[in-house]
């Protein structure tokens, strides 16, 4: 099956290569996972823009005209302003940016409330430095 060699030999080229380029807005109110992620991302080549809140990334994103942003990868739930509505205020002026939303939570719950939008994408927690390379790395390459 040609279809199926094909796709093995994708996967297999996927696997060694995570790295990548672009720049990355990265928001999660956990300290220990934002700068775990933000770190194993850097490694990989990105330029990781981090933010705590999702106030914070509303700001940076508000002053980033020097480095234009290529992902938002945020946390769902995260105080006061969370992911989805951070993404709502975002896609506003930028509805073309890419997000990746990273959760504990089962994805149907709250993927139903974002009415199906396109270019999101999601990322389970806990997830592996390799999981999050690699899932920025599809989405980037979209």
């Amino acid at each position: 099956d040609k279809i199926a060699a094909t796709r093995q030999e994708a996967e297999a080229q996927e696997s060694r290569d995570l790295t990548g380029a672009g720049t990355l807005l990265l928001v999660e109110d956990e300290d220990a996972v934002r700068a775990f992620s933000a770190r194993a991302l850097r490694n990989k080549g990105y330029n990781v823009l981090e933010a705590n809140s999702g106030e914070t990334a509303l700001e940076i994103l508000e002053g980033d005209g020097e480095a234009p942003i290529d992902l938002l990868v945020t946390d769902v739930v995260m105080p006061r302003l969370d992911g989805p509505s951070l993404v709502k205020e975002v896609r506003q002026t930028r509805p073309d940016l890419k997000v990746i939303f990273i959760s504990g939570y089962a994805e149907d719950s709250f993927r139903k409330r974002l009415d199906e939008e396109t270019g999101i994408h999601f990322l389970p927690k806990p997830f592996s430095l390799k999981q999050l390379a690699g899932k920025v790395k599809e989405v980037l390459g979209e």
